[in-house]
């Protein structure tokens, strides 16, 4: 059976950059603007009591039907550990083993979706909540790959909007 990739798949830490995500949605929801994509997470959730490596196959899930991959990257990107199986109540440390059999996977969510998404050989978007392009807080599985955008510009009268003209281009790409 083919797998149709139809999907656009965003990930970010939604702990500190769930602002740039909403943005994301908000323009791709709206009359006005024209960005376009069906995010791959309407398809199923996960649930926080889940362990980590069940949510880990519930992304790669939905890697597997998605044409592109959206990493939003902020100050933290690089340094989240959410996922990591030394978190769960599964993880072993003395054994270094799962209880439950699983194999050990101490890759974030995000480094994991990164690796996923260059696996999948899909299209790339790394958009910096920020007005630089600031590699180093950058996973390095999609660090020099891909189209990278910063998403925020400051305007002449010295406030900061988002960049959707640069957004849409990434996308268009």
């Amino acid at each position: 059976m083919a797998t149709y990739r139809t999907r656009t798949y965003i990930a970010a830490d939604w702990d500190h950059d769930k602002d740039a995500v909403e943005q994301l949605h908000k323009w791709n929801n709206s009359n006005f603007w024209s960005l376009s994509f069906t995010d791959v997470h309407e398809l199923t959730s996960s649930r926080d009591s889940s362990l980590n490596c069940t949510i880990k196959s519930s992304l790669k899930s939905r890697m597997d039907v998605s044409k592109a991959f959206v990493l939003i990257v902020g100050n933290q990107t690089n340094t989240v550990t959410a996922g990591s199986c030394r978190w769960c109540r599964s993880y072993n440390a003395y054994t270094g083993r799962c209880a439950r059999w699983h194999s050990v996977d101490m890759r974030s969510f995000i480094k994991y979706e990164c690796d996923k998404a260059i696996d999948a050989g899909i299209k790339i978007i790394v958009l910096y909540n920020s007005t630089i392009i600031d590699k180093s807080k950058c996973p390095d599985a999609v660090k020099y790959v891909g189209t990278h955008i910063a998403m925020v510009y400051k305007g002449i009268d010295g406030r900061y909007y988002w960049d959707y003209n640069a957004v849409k281009k990434a996308f268009d790409a």
